[in-house]
């Protein structure tokens, strides 16, 4: 009969994936090169599988170790909440929380973040703030604050509100330019533009009815607020959420133009890896921002009715 797999030997596979290199791992786990690779030797051997395939600058997933490295992952945490639950005889959250938000967040959900970090002292909260897309699955994140009108596969997202995406530009630029209303007018404008994931320049806008729009750009950032600010300096015309815009549309600075032909809508979601057990500190860190958000909405509503974004739950 085969002896079962041991922990140790998941630990340094999952590990070895997640860093995408032996030595990165081995220098995370605190053991040898030679100590990791012999767990990984022993646990294909125990498996008769290959899992994994090296060269002197890449470490890939083979098939087989793509299906194991999910199960792996939900084995190890179901692990690791059992351990949690005998030594927690109290209510306290203890570990680790890390999460990756996008920059320029306000200062009310940096009061929540400071907040709740103050209500659960003994909980090591990471926050990383970048532009770009990270891999929740791969990246060492619980969990991340993301707004696309897309999800990646293997990630559950928790909805906290969806916005429009709508077109806008300055009136000094619509008064030198023209006015665009229709699709083909958009050749004779200049456009803002992000980049798709965060790397690669966007070259198409999404249509109110469906299907796509090729665009060419000028300006390109992936920092919506500079977007917004080039907007208003009359550069060109940006596609924007409507929530970000609204007090700008309100102050005139902003027209919203191509009004039902262009735009979509815009996901802003918590995503964590799907996973059979939740841990504690991530279940409370997406309550304590679905709370927030509810709040900032509905204070929003109060002050500025009728630009609030649909609430997602």
């Amino acid at each position: 009969m085969t002896n079962p797999v041991e922990t140790a030997e998941l630990v340094a596979f999952t590990r070895t994936v997640d860093a995408r290199s032996l030595s990165r791992a081995a220098a995370e786990l605190r053991v040898p090169r030679a100590t990791l690779s012999r767990r990984l030797a022993r646990l294909e051997e125990r498996l008769g599988a290959r899992l994994l395939r090296r060269s002197t600058r890449s470490l890939t997933l083979t098939e087989v170790g793509e299906v194991f490295y999910r199960q792996a992952c939900i084995a190890l945490e179901a692990v690791r909440l059992a351990e949690q639950s005998v030594r927690a005889t109290d209510d306290i959250v203890r570990g680790d929380l890390r999460v990756s938000v996008p920059p320029m967040m306000s200062d009310g959900f940096h009061a929540m973040i400071c907040d709740f970090a103050a209500h659960h002292p003994e909980l090591r909260v990471h926050v990383h703030t970048s532009n770009q897309i990270v891999d929740v699955l791969h990246g060492g994140y619980d969990v991340a604050l993301r707004a696309s009108s897309h999800i990646q596969p293997g990630l559950i997202a928790r909805t906290l509100f969806r916005d429009p995406m709508i077109a806008v530009a300055s009136p000094a630029y619509l008064a030198d330019r023209g006015v665009p209303r229709t699709q083909r007018d958009i050749r004779n404008h200049r456009c803002l533009l992000g980049f798709v994931r965060g790397e690669l320049p966007v070259t198409h806008w999404p249509l109110a009815s469906g299907g796509k729009l090729s665009v060419d750009g000028i300006f390109f950032s992936n920092e919506i607020a500079l977007l917004r600010d080039a907007a208003v300096r009359g550069l060109g015309i940006a596609l924007l959420p409507h929530n970000f815009v609204a007090p700008h549309l309100e102050s005139g600075a902003l027209v919203h133009v191509l009004d039902g032909i262009v735009g979509s809508e815009l996901q802003v979601a918590l995503v964590y890896a799907e996973r059979a057990f939740l841990s504690p500190q991530v279940r409370l860190f997406i309550d304590a921002v679905a709370t927030w958000v509810r709040s900032e909405l509905a204070e929003r509503e109060r002050t500025m009715p009728g630009v609030t974004p649909r609430n997602g739950g």
